[in-house]
Protein backbone atom coordinates (compact mmCIF):
# COMPACT_ATOMS: atom_id res chain seq x y z
CA UNK A 1 0.00 0.00 0.00
CA UNK A 2 2.81 2.23 0.83
CA UNK A 3 4.03 1.85 -2.71
CA UNK A 4 1.14 2.53 -4.12
CA UNK A 5 0.79 5.88 -2.15
CA UNK A 6 3.95 6.68 -3.25
CA UNK A 7 3.00 6.39 -7.05
CA UNK A 8 -0.03 7.85 -6.67
CA UNK A 9 1.36 10.74 -5.25
CA UNK A 10 3.79 11.56 -7.44
CA UNK A 11 1.60 11.52 -10.49
CA UNK A 12 1.33 14.78 -12.41
CA UNK A 13 -2.75 15.14 -12.25
CA UNK A 14 -4.94 17.42 -13.87
CA UNK A 15 -4.60 20.77 -11.38
CA UNK A 16 -8.88 21.50 -11.62
CA UNK A 17 -10.47 18.75 -11.06
CA UNK A 18 -14.33 20.25 -11.17
CA UNK A 19 -15.29 20.09 -14.93
CA UNK A 20 -16.77 17.16 -16.38
CA UNK A 21 -14.10 15.69 -18.53
CA UNK A 22 -11.42 16.35 -16.74
CA UNK A 23 -11.57 13.86 -13.48
CA UNK A 24 -8.76 11.76 -13.19
CA UNK A 25 -6.87 13.46 -15.93
CA UNK A 26 -3.09 12.62 -16.42
CA UNK A 27 -1.38 16.11 -18.28
CA UNK A 28 1.58 15.91 -20.54
CA UNK A 29 4.48 17.75 -18.46
CA UNK A 30 4.77 20.67 -19.46
CA UNK A 31 8.45 21.58 -20.18
CA UNK A 32 9.15 17.91 -21.27
CA UNK A 33 12.89 16.90 -21.74
CA UNK A 34 12.98 13.49 -23.52
CA UNK A 35 16.84 13.37 -23.34
CA UNK A 36 16.92 14.19 -19.95
CA UNK A 37 14.21 11.78 -18.57
CA UNK A 38 16.67 9.12 -21.10
CA UNK A 39 19.70 9.83 -18.99
CA UNK A 40 18.11 10.35 -15.58
CA UNK A 41 16.37 6.70 -15.74
CA UNK A 42 19.55 5.14 -17.75
CA UNK A 43 21.52 6.19 -14.69
CA UNK A 44 19.10 4.86 -12.19
CA UNK A 45 18.77 1.70 -14.03
CA UNK A 46 22.85 1.19 -14.12
CA UNK A 47 23.09 1.82 -10.12
CA UNK A 48 19.87 -0.41 -9.35
CA UNK A 49 19.27 1.73 -6.20
CA UNK A 50 17.63 4.92 -7.14
CA UNK A 51 14.19 3.43 -7.25
CA UNK A 52 12.75 7.03 -6.91
CA UNK A 53 14.27 8.22 -9.74
CA UNK A 54 12.77 5.68 -12.19
CA UNK A 55 8.92 6.32 -9.88
CA UNK A 56 9.28 10.07 -10.70
CA UNK A 57 10.32 10.11 -14.15
CA UNK A 58 7.61 7.83 -15.27
CA UNK A 59 4.89 9.12 -13.69
CA UNK A 60 5.09 12.67 -14.22
CA UNK A 61 4.64 12.22 -17.52
CA UNK A 62 1.45 11.07 -20.32
CA UNK A 63 1.33 7.89 -21.98
CA UNK A 64 2.58 9.37 -25.21
CA UNK A 65 5.44 11.21 -23.66
CA UNK A 66 6.51 7.61 -22.26
CA UNK A 67 6.42 6.29 -25.50
CA UNK A 68 9.10 9.05 -26.70
CA UNK A 69 11.27 8.56 -23.78
CA UNK A 70 11.20 4.69 -24.76
CA UNK A 71 11.64 5.93 -28.45
CA UNK A 72 14.39 7.46 -27.33
CA UNK A 73 16.05 5.25 -24.98
CA UNK A 74 16.77 2.52 -28.13
CA UNK A 75 18.06 4.71 -30.00
CA UNK A 76 20.29 6.43 -28.30
CA UNK A 77 21.45 3.42 -26.23
CA UNK A 78 20.15 0.73 -28.37
CA UNK A 79 19.10 -0.59 -25.42
CA UNK A 80 14.84 -1.69 -24.74
CA UNK A 81 13.51 0.52 -21.78
CA UNK A 82 11.32 -2.20 -20.50
CA UNK A 83 13.61 -4.91 -20.53
CA UNK A 84 16.50 -2.64 -18.50
CA UNK A 85 13.59 -1.84 -16.34
CA UNK A 86 12.64 -5.36 -15.74
CA UNK A 87 16.36 -6.22 -14.74
CA UNK A 88 16.55 -2.99 -12.39
CA UNK A 89 13.27 -3.81 -10.35
CA UNK A 90 11.33 -6.56 -9.47
CA UNK A 91 7.81 -7.36 -7.48
CA UNK A 92 4.99 -5.21 -7.84
CA UNK A 93 6.66 -2.17 -8.63
CA UNK A 94 8.09 -3.63 -11.81
CA UNK A 95 4.89 -4.47 -12.77
CA UNK A 96 3.38 -1.08 -12.39
CA UNK A 97 6.19 0.83 -14.29
CA UNK A 98 6.38 -1.55 -17.01
CA UNK A 99 2.80 -1.57 -17.27
CA UNK A 100 2.86 2.34 -17.70
CA UNK A 101 5.71 1.99 -20.17
CA UNK A 102 3.15 0.46 -22.66
CA UNK A 103 0.06 2.06 -24.79
CA UNK A 104 -3.41 1.90 -23.11
CA UNK A 105 -4.36 -0.41 -26.37
CA UNK A 106 -1.09 -2.65 -25.51
CA UNK A 107 -2.05 -2.58 -22.15
CA UNK A 108 -5.69 -4.03 -22.41
CA UNK A 109 -4.64 -6.24 -24.84
CA UNK A 110 -2.28 -8.04 -22.39
CA UNK A 111 -4.85 -7.89 -19.56
CA UNK A 112 -7.79 -9.47 -22.24
CA UNK A 113 -5.45 -12.43 -22.72
CA UNK A 114 -4.27 -12.70 -19.24
CA UNK A 115 -7.82 -12.70 -18.49
CA UNK A 116 -8.18 -15.88 -20.78
CA UNK A 117 -5.07 -17.79 -20.06
CA UNK A 118 -5.07 -21.25 -18.90
CA UNK A 119 -7.41 -22.68 -16.88
CA UNK A 120 -11.05 -20.70 -15.68
CA UNK A 121 -11.59 -16.89 -17.09
CA UNK A 122 -11.41 -13.76 -15.37
CA UNK A 123 -15.29 -12.65 -16.67
CA UNK A 124 -14.32 -9.36 -14.15
CA UNK A 125 -11.63 -8.56 -16.53
CA UNK A 126 -13.32 -8.86 -19.82
CA UNK A 127 -16.33 -7.13 -19.18
CA UNK A 128 -15.12 -4.67 -17.88
CA UNK A 129 -12.49 -3.51 -20.62
CA UNK A 130 -14.93 -4.23 -23.26
CA UNK A 131 -17.49 -2.26 -21.76
CA UNK A 132 -15.45 1.12 -20.91
CA UNK A 133 -13.39 1.96 -23.89
CA UNK A 134 -14.57 4.32 -27.06
CA UNK A 135 -15.10 2.31 -30.16
CA UNK A 136 -11.91 4.06 -31.51
CA UNK A 137 -9.94 2.11 -28.43
CA UNK A 138 -11.64 -0.99 -28.80
CA UNK A 139 -10.43 -0.89 -32.96
CA UNK A 140 -6.66 -0.03 -31.11
CA UNK A 141 -7.39 -2.80 -29.14
CA UNK A 142 -8.07 -5.43 -31.81
CA UNK A 143 -5.10 -4.41 -33.90
CA UNK A 144 -2.88 -4.83 -31.11
CA UNK A 145 -4.52 -8.02 -29.85
CA UNK A 146 -3.68 -9.11 -33.53
CA UNK A 147 0.13 -8.22 -33.79
CA UNK A 148 0.98 -9.15 -30.45
CA UNK A 149 -0.43 -12.11 -29.92
CA UNK A 150 -1.39 -13.68 -33.52
CA UNK A 151 -4.80 -14.28 -33.05
CA UNK A 152 -8.06 -12.87 -33.30
CA UNK A 153 -10.05 -11.59 -30.14
CA UNK A 154 -13.31 -12.27 -30.91
CA UNK A 155 -11.97 -15.74 -31.51
CA UNK A 156 -10.32 -16.19 -28.37
CA UNK A 157 -13.69 -15.07 -26.66
CA UNK A 158 -15.70 -17.43 -28.66
CA UNK A 159 -13.73 -20.21 -27.35
CA UNK A 160 -13.16 -19.38 -23.76
CA UNK A 161 -16.98 -18.66 -22.92
CA UNK A 162 -20.34 -19.71 -23.50
CA UNK A 163 -23.45 -17.86 -24.72
CA UNK A 164 -25.39 -15.47 -24.25
CA UNK A 165 -22.39 -14.19 -22.26
CA UNK A 166 -20.06 -15.09 -25.46
CA UNK A 167 -22.58 -12.57 -27.45
CA UNK A 168 -23.06 -9.58 -25.20
CA UNK A 169 -18.75 -9.79 -24.62
CA UNK A 170 -18.83 -9.79 -29.11
CA UNK A 171 -21.12 -7.05 -29.31
CA UNK A 172 -18.87 -5.32 -27.06
CA UNK A 173 -15.89 -5.67 -28.65
CA UNK A 174 -17.34 -4.74 -31.93
CA UNK A 175 -17.35 -1.20 -31.34
CA UNK A 176 -20.56 -0.22 -32.39
CA UNK A 177 -22.06 1.80 -29.97
CA UNK A 178 -24.25 5.03 -31.33
CA UNK A 179 -22.24 8.51 -30.17
CA UNK A 180 -24.55 11.12 -27.93
CA UNK A 181 -26.14 13.25 -30.26
CA UNK A 182 -27.84 15.42 -27.17
CA UNK A 183 -31.11 14.36 -29.60
CA UNK A 184 -33.71 12.99 -27.34
CA UNK A 185 -35.55 9.98 -28.96
CA UNK A 186 -38.82 9.77 -26.48
CA UNK A 187 -40.76 7.41 -29.25
CA UNK A 188 -36.92 5.34 -29.00
CA UNK A 189 -36.76 5.23 -25.33
CA UNK A 190 -40.35 4.31 -25.13
CA UNK A 191 -39.71 1.24 -27.66
CA UNK A 192 -36.63 0.23 -25.86
CA UNK A 193 -38.27 0.56 -22.45
CA UNK A 194 -40.80 -1.96 -23.61
CA UNK A 195 -38.80 -4.81 -25.62
CA UNK A 196 -36.85 -4.69 -22.02
CA UNK A 197 -39.50 -5.44 -20.19
CA UNK A 198 -41.62 -7.85 -22.36
CA UNK A 199 -41.23 -11.75 -21.91
CA UNK A 200 -41.37 -13.94 -25.24
CA UNK A 201 -42.00 -17.45 -25.31
CA UNK A 202 -42.19 -19.45 -22.13
CA UNK A 203 -42.11 -16.01 -20.27
CA UNK A 204 -38.33 -15.81 -20.61
CA UNK A 205 -36.86 -12.60 -21.76
CA UNK A 206 -34.86 -12.19 -25.38
CA UNK A 207 -31.20 -12.33 -24.07
CA UNK A 208 -30.57 -11.15 -27.75
CA UNK A 209 -32.70 -8.41 -27.99
CA UNK A 210 -31.11 -7.05 -24.16
CA UNK A 211 -27.65 -7.12 -26.07
CA UNK A 212 -29.25 -5.31 -29.12
CA UNK A 213 -29.83 -2.16 -27.10
CA UNK A 214 -27.14 -1.99 -24.18
CA UNK A 215 -24.15 -2.71 -26.77
CA UNK A 216 -25.56 0.28 -29.71
CA UNK A 217 -27.28 2.83 -28.11
CA UNK A 218 -25.79 5.64 -26.32
CA UNK A 219 -25.00 6.05 -22.87
CA UNK A 220 -27.00 9.02 -22.82
CA UNK A 221 -30.02 7.91 -24.15
CA UNK A 222 -29.77 4.25 -22.54
CA UNK A 223 -30.03 6.16 -18.92
CA UNK A 224 -33.26 7.49 -20.08
CA UNK A 225 -34.24 4.32 -21.19
CA UNK A 226 -33.65 2.84 -17.21
CA UNK A 227 -35.49 5.57 -16.04
CA UNK A 228 -38.43 5.42 -18.06
CA UNK A 229 -38.51 1.51 -17.41
CA UNK A 230 -38.29 2.22 -13.58
CA UNK A 231 -41.26 4.30 -13.84
CA UNK A 232 -43.33 2.06 -16.26
CA UNK A 233 -42.79 -1.07 -14.10
CA UNK A 234 -41.82 0.20 -10.91
CA UNK A 235 -38.36 -1.96 -10.72
CA UNK A 236 -35.57 -1.14 -11.27
CA UNK A 237 -33.27 -2.35 -14.36
CA UNK A 238 -30.87 -4.31 -12.18
CA UNK A 239 -33.97 -6.29 -10.55
CA UNK A 240 -35.05 -7.34 -13.89
CA UNK A 241 -31.60 -8.40 -14.71
CA UNK A 242 -31.29 -10.84 -11.76
CA UNK A 243 -35.06 -11.56 -12.39
CA UNK A 244 -34.74 -12.53 -15.67
CA UNK A 245 -31.08 -14.25 -15.94
CA UNK A 246 -27.96 -15.78 -14.72
CA UNK A 247 -24.28 -16.63 -14.75
CA UNK A 248 -21.60 -14.87 -16.56
CA UNK A 249 -24.50 -13.27 -18.82
CA UNK A 250 -26.27 -12.26 -15.32
CA UNK A 251 -23.07 -10.48 -14.03
CA UNK A 252 -22.11 -9.10 -17.25
CA UNK A 253 -25.18 -7.17 -17.90
CA UNK A 254 -25.31 -6.07 -14.02
CA UNK A 255 -21.55 -4.73 -14.68
CA UNK A 256 -22.83 -2.85 -18.13
CA UNK A 257 -25.47 -1.29 -16.75
CA UNK A 258 -23.56 0.12 -13.48
CA UNK A 259 -20.81 1.61 -16.24
CA UNK A 260 -23.90 3.33 -18.42
CA UNK A 261 -25.05 4.55 -15.50
CA UNK A 262 -21.95 6.38 -14.18
CA UNK A 263 -18.71 5.54 -15.27
CA UNK A 264 -17.01 7.41 -12.99
CA UNK A 265 -19.04 6.21 -9.95
CA UNK A 266 -17.98 2.64 -11.23
CA UNK A 267 -14.59 3.34 -11.27
CA UNK A 268 -14.22 4.91 -7.90
CA UNK A 269 -16.02 1.53 -6.38
CA UNK A 270 -13.49 -0.99 -8.23
CA UNK A 271 -10.57 1.41 -6.63
CA UNK A 272 -12.26 1.15 -3.14
CA UNK A 273 -12.55 -2.17 -3.37
CA UNK A 274 -9.30 -2.95 -5.33
CA UNK A 275 -7.22 -0.78 -2.56
CA UNK A 276 -8.90 -2.90 0.23
CA UNK A 277 -7.53 -5.91 -1.07
CA UNK A 278 -4.05 -4.68 -2.81
CA UNK A 279 -5.04 -5.43 -6.15
CA UNK A 280 -2.31 -4.47 -8.38
CA UNK A 281 -4.47 -4.16 -11.81
CA UNK A 282 -6.43 -1.20 -10.60
CA UNK A 283 -3.79 0.74 -9.59
CA UNK A 284 -2.24 0.54 -13.08
CA UNK A 285 -5.89 1.23 -13.88
CA UNK A 286 -5.91 4.73 -11.95
CA UNK A 287 -2.27 5.64 -13.85
CA UNK A 288 -4.29 5.22 -17.08
CA UNK A 289 -7.91 7.04 -16.81
CA UNK A 290 -7.67 9.80 -19.13
CA UNK A 291 -11.03 11.90 -20.73
CA UNK A 292 -10.81 8.69 -23.17
CA UNK A 293 -12.18 6.62 -20.24
CA UNK A 294 -13.50 8.42 -18.02
CA UNK A 295 -14.20 12.14 -19.41
CA UNK A 296 -15.64 10.66 -22.23
CA UNK A 297 -18.61 8.75 -20.36
CA UNK A 298 -18.57 11.90 -17.59
CA UNK A 299 -19.32 14.91 -20.24
CA UNK A 300 -22.62 13.74 -19.66
CA UNK A 301 -23.45 12.86 -16.23
CA UNK A 302 -26.15 10.96 -14.97
CA UNK A 303 -29.57 12.85 -14.17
Amino acid sequence: MMLTQEILSALHLADKGTAWGTLGTIKPLKNFEPEADVERIREAVDSKGNVQTIIDTVTCLSNDQRQEVARLYKAELQKDLVEDIKRALSGDLEKVIVGLLKTPAAFDAQELKSAMKGLGTDEETLTEILSTRSNEQLREIQTCYRQEYKAELEKNITSDTSEPYTGLLLALAKGKRERDSGIIDYGLIEQDSKILSDLGPKNMASSAQWITILTARSHGHLRRVFDHFKKSTSVDIEERVKKNFKGDFENGLLTLVAIIKDTPLYFADRLYNAMKVKTLYYFLLILYMSHDVLGAHASSPPH
